[in-house]
């Protein structure tokens, strides 16, 4: 069975977006507790690309549908995982790109929606918080996917966002969504 295309971002109301979230279900890879069976030859690199035995995987389904079954361990590692088994994978920063940005709204009633680069979308709120944290090269934001995975927020979104927290000004640099204030500076 073929995998849906994801949905065009720009398109959609927040409305709508809140509606397909809610309608999304997941493996339970949670749950699942396989024995470890090696690792999967895979790898994700800084830029959202999946590769596999050093090989980009082009096709977009392939990666999706892998996505899914996606998991981080209790020590910081990422495994895919079905009922029967599991396989390390390599995260070389964070396993998802936030690619495109959606904002409703202003101020506190602001709402901010992302496309991840698996076709995944994710609103920032209180259960999926938007971060930034200071690199060798520039601040890194990062938005909380699901089970301690988060996703890099593309340079351009970032930029983005920033623009919109100078437009509306404000003690601190930042933005709301969804009732949660998220500053777009490192606290340290």
């Amino acid at each position: 069975m073929p995998m849906e295309p994801p949905p065009d971002l720009a398109s959609l109301s927040l409305t709508e977006i809140a509606r397909l979230l809610a309608a999304k279900r997941l493996p339970p890879v949670e749950q699942w507790n396989p024995g470890h069976c090696g690792d999967s030859d895979m790898r994700i690199a800084r830029d959202g690309t999946w590769f596999h035995q050093g090989s980009p995987i082009g096709r977009e389904a392939m990666v999706r549908l892998f996505s899914t079954i996606l998991r981080r361990e209790p020590d910081g590692s990422y495994v895919l995982v079905t009922p029967v088994e599991k396989l390390s994978i390599e995260v070389e920063d964070a396993p998802f790109v936030a690619m495109e940005l959606k904002s409703e709204g202003e101020g506190q009633d602001r709402a901010l929606a992302f496309r991840l680069n698996t076709g995944d979308l994710v609103t920032a709120g209180p259960d999926n918080a938007l971060t930034v944290r200071n690199g060798d090269n520039g601040p890194h934001p990062y938005l909380h996917v699901r089970g301690g995975m988060e996703a890099l927020v593309a340079r351009s979104v970032y930029y983005e966002l920033a623009n919109m927290a100078l437009d509306e000004g404000g003690e601190q640099i930042g933005l709301w969504s969804n009732g949660t204030f998220f500053p777009l500076e490192d606290a340290a």
